[in-house]
């Protein structure tokens, strides 16, 4: 008798073990699932983005090339660039400070 009861405690005990097992091994599951999903998601943006790159670099290729060509057709104006001019502060710093001067 004494003996049947240690078994019956010893089931009881690898009984919740168990439970306790396929309660985690279930949450393991449904965190499996969600970074999976979250992979595939990433994969998938991680692709746009190297198209886009792609897309990007074509187009600059095909500007550069059409800089070096001349284009006659479309021809590429680019804006004169801004003046500069050096000026002393008034702070009594002697050090010269580059300013942007606007065109009128």
């Amino acid at each position: 008798v004494e003996k049947n009861l240690k078994l019956e405690e010893k089931i009881t005990m690898l009984q919740q073990q168990n439970e306790e097992l396929r309660a985690r091994i279930e949450q393991n599951t449904v965190i499996t699932r969600q970074l999976s999903e979250e992979n595939a998601n990433l994969q998938e943006y991680v692709e746009k983005e190297v198209e886009e790159k792609k897309k990007l670099s074509r187009t600059n290729e095909e500007l550069l090339w059409k800089l070096q060509e001349g284009d006659a057709v479309s021809p590429v104006k680019l804006p004169p660039a801004p003046s500069t001019a050096f000026y002393r502060c008034s702070s009594g710093n002697s050090s010269p400070a580059k300013v942007r001067t606007l065109r009128r």
